[in-house]
């Protein structure tokens, strides 16, 4: 379909998505299509190694870890939300944006820092592929070694042979599979008035095993990974519009009208998604620290939990809980090696994206696939997942600080960014979410080693 060409008042050329003119008069049908990439990265963000943290959390700590939530949530947003409107303003993904921004020698570092990436990614891919297997083990369905096996191959065939098109609207439909935890809240018993204090920080601790887990809980709240999926399935959502030929087209070179649009839908998608993200943290800590902290049932996996929870609030609990980490593991799995796959191809200048066949993206397919089949042989013989998280998490959390500091700094370039770099709100946001992870990750590896 052809695009209208415009020209605005500086004299550059406009194009107006023609989208626009066939928008749904429901205001239901126009949120469900506006929804995308930033709920697909908060869904994924409650993989079955948050569930396990959020768990432990509320096992350990009752509702003592609640206060994290409201804290979370507007750093999460505006982390994400700068993700989304630099893959909006300028066409490229954070892997491209650092190749642009910085010269040569920052680039060899930022490529070793990515690469750790990547392992951390490969180990919590094991971690939940091993999730899923217990998972189909706890519903009586077969041995987890061979369920595990199965997704993890079943997901690499789908994502090398599936459609960009097809495997997006999977994923938006698996997000619905963790609104499960939202039921095993109501089943839980939770005391309210308990659940208000603990929001408000009433419960809070200050022991170094307490601090410990918040720093795990910040860390799988706020990923790298995140950083990466975002402008990455953004980009190739407006790669797939026929509209623009394959290209992921600016805010600049939009109408200003379609522009203004296009960035508060984007706005829109995010927001809900971070929403959306916290809203199943919440309700993980808050049921189980209404049935396993009241008890001190400690736990230290996904599956745990959910085992632990059936003589507790009844069998059928046990069981959503089971079925919420699956489908939020096979939803994880692909983001996890998408993310760290097409941040390295385009750190090396190679073509990336799902969207793209093996053939165009050779590169990005080989550490797509690489890091699939590693997680999926890791997780067939590993007997200890908890220990594959604990090792990622400490990666994670040393990468999560520097990577936001290079979001920070393209997000103000003024001439990468042009009129949509940051503003003050953002800024403000996004460097106390920078120097929350740069101390949490910090603290994370002090714990880890001698806490």
């Amino acid at each position: 379909m052809a695009r209208s060409s415009t020209v605005d008042a500086a004299g550059n050329a406009t194009t107006a998505d023609p989208r626009g003119s066939r928008r749904s008069p429901n205001p239901l049908v126009r949120f469900l299509r506006v929804l995308g990439p930033g709920l697909v990265t908060g869904a994924a963000d409650d993989d079955p190694s948050g569930v396990a943290t959020y768990a432990q959390a509320g096992a350990t700590y009752g509702y003592g870890m609640l206060w994290t939530v409201p804290i979370t949530l507007p750093l999460m947003m505006a982390v994400q939300e700068t993700c989304d409107r630099m893959a909006l303003a300028t066409g490229d993904s954070f892997g491209t944006l650092i190749r642009r921004r910085f010269g040569r020698k920052a680039r060899i570092l930022i490529t070793v820092l990515v690469g750790a990436l990547i392992v951390a990614n490969c180990l919590n891919l094991a971690a939940d592929l091993v999730a899923v297997g217990d998972g189909m083990t706890l519903l009586h369905l077969g041995p987890r070694a061979v369920w595990s096996a199965v997704a993890g191959l079943a997901i690499a065939g789908a994502l090398i042979l599936g459609s960009f098109e097809w495997i997006g609207r999977i994923f938006k439909w698996l997000c619905l599979v963790l609104l499960i935890y939202v039921g095993v809240l109501f089943v839980s018993h939770v005391d309210w008035a308990d659940v208000g204090a603990g929001l408000a920080g009433l419960r809070a601790r200050f022991t170094p095993a307490y601090l410990g887990l918040v720093v795990g809980v910040f860390g799988t709240t706020i990923s790298p990974y995140m950083f990466f999926w975002q402008t990455a399935q953004r980009i190739e959502e407006l790669r797939e519009d026929p509209a623009n030929g394959g290209r992921a087209a600016t805010l600049r070179s939009r109408a200003p009208r379609e522009a203004r649009r296009r960035l508060r839908d984007g706005r829109i998608d995010v927001f809900t998604g971070m929403v959306f993200s916290v809203l199943i943290m919440f309700a993980i800590i808050a049921a189980t620290g209404a049935t396993l902290g009241v008890h001190h049932r400690s736990v230290s996996s996904a599956a745990q939990a959910a085992k632990a929870l059936e003589p507790i609030a009844g069998t059928y609990a046990g069981a959503l809980f089971a079925i919420g980490f699956i489908g939020s593991g096979i939803l994880s799995v692909p983001v996890l090696a998408a993310s760290g796959a097409s941040g390295m191809a385009a750190l090396l200048d190679k073509r990336w994206g799902l969207d793209r066949s093996p053939k165009k993206a050779p590169v990005f397919y080989l550490i797509l696939g690489a890091g699939i089949v590693a997680g999926s042989v890791l997780s067939v013989f590993v007997a200890r997942p908890i220990q594959l998280l604990v090792l990622s998490a400490i990666v994670n959390g040393i990468a999560a600080g520097p990577f936001l500091l290079l979001m920070m700094l393209i997000a103000r370039d003024r001439g990468i960014m042009h009129e949509y770099r940051n503003g003050r709100l953002a800024q403000t946001l996004g460097w106390v979410a920078t120097g929350v992870m740069c101390v949490g990750g910090a603290y994370g590896v002090w714990f880890s080693i001698w806490g």
